[in-house]
């Protein structure tokens, strides 16, 4: 929505000022510089991505338009969830979660957050790191490395889409510009004609390079800027689960190590102290229930 309002502020701006400077919007409108400066975007695109690239860009795109993927609840589920999982962990002894992690679709823990155990990414990044503590890889300097090789790679090829769309954006005003002087070039062709009509040609060639420009920075170049936002949202959750697993294997007690997670977190979408609180005693509550219960 906001990347709609913003396109309708834009161009409201530029032909609304354009208009009441006393422009005719009739000059503005050179498809042929459009095809120009469009095509030739396009298939610099082409040239400079892999095909890993443009499939990476083609599903991004949609979620320009879509509001942030993990909310405040998705936090308080995924801290809960690896709360039950150290727990018992810390209870029993780690060997005791292999069954857990070896089918989470099966598993008492993990089919309490149907919303979690949907996300591949998610669980894969908890399962491999908890197989890996089951294992007995406790380091916790080499299980950081390896945590933050994995999150650096992850960013890198979240961030793909937004450096392809990036480079096109900076790609547009030199295509605006070769539009431009073909326009020009055109114009000195026909240097018979009378002045009226070549002020008129050169006015056309001009347009291509405010078309390239307003696109560039207008239109292109802020999809990236968004692109790069929301993924640094959705990374934030393998951040979360990082501190709350190194602070288990630092010895930190289930309730603290949580604890640590939430201090990751964006403001947006932290939840407070006394949230996680009322959220894992209610857990809790839950699951001694169903432990009491008769089968």
């Amino acid at each position: 929505m906001l990347v709609v309002l913003g396109y309708v502020v834009v161009c409201a701006s530029v032909i609304g000022g354009f208009v009441l400077s006393g422009g005719q919007l009739g000059a503005l409108f050179q498809p042929l510089e459009l095809l120009i400066i469009g095509g030739s975007g396009v298939g610099a695109f082409f040239v400079g991505n892999t095909l890993k690239a443009l499939k990476a860009t083609g599903k991004a795109l949609p979620r320009l338009f879509s509001g942030a993927r993990y909310s405040q609840s998705t936090y308080l589920d995924l801290l809960a969830l690896l709360y039950l999982l150290l727990s018992k962990g810390r209870q029993n002894g780690m060997m005791s979660l292999e069954a857990e992690i070896e089918e989470p679709q099966s598993s008492a823990i993990f089919t309490l957050y149907p919303r979690l155990l949907a996300d591949a990414a998610i669980m894969s990044f908890i399962v491999d790191y908890l197989r890996l503590l089951i294992s007995g890889s406790s380091n916790a300097f080499e299980l950081e490395a390896l945590i933050d090789e994995e999150i650096e790679t992850r960013e890198h090829e979240a961030d793909m889409p937004a450096d392809s769309i990036n480079a096109l954006g900076d790609g547009l005003p030199a295509f605006g510009i070769v539009a431009a002087v073909m326009g020009v070039v055109n114009t000195l062709a026909l240097a018979d004609r009378p002045a009226a009509e070549l002020g008129e040609l050169i006015a056309h060639a001009m347009v291509g390079t405010f078309l390239g420009i307003l696109l560039a920075y207008g239109f292109v170049s802020p999809l990236a800027a968004l692109l790069r936002q929301k993924n640094a949202e959705n990374i934030k959750i393998f951040f979360c689960i990082k501190a709350v697993l190194l602070a288990a294997v630092n010895g930190a007690a289930p309730q603290i190590a949580v604890e640590f997670g939430r201090k990751t977190l964006y403001s947006s979408v932290q939840p407070t102290f006394h949230q996680l609180e009322e959220h894992i005693r209610q857990v809790k509550s839950a699951a001694q229930s169903a432990a009491t219960e008769p089968s």
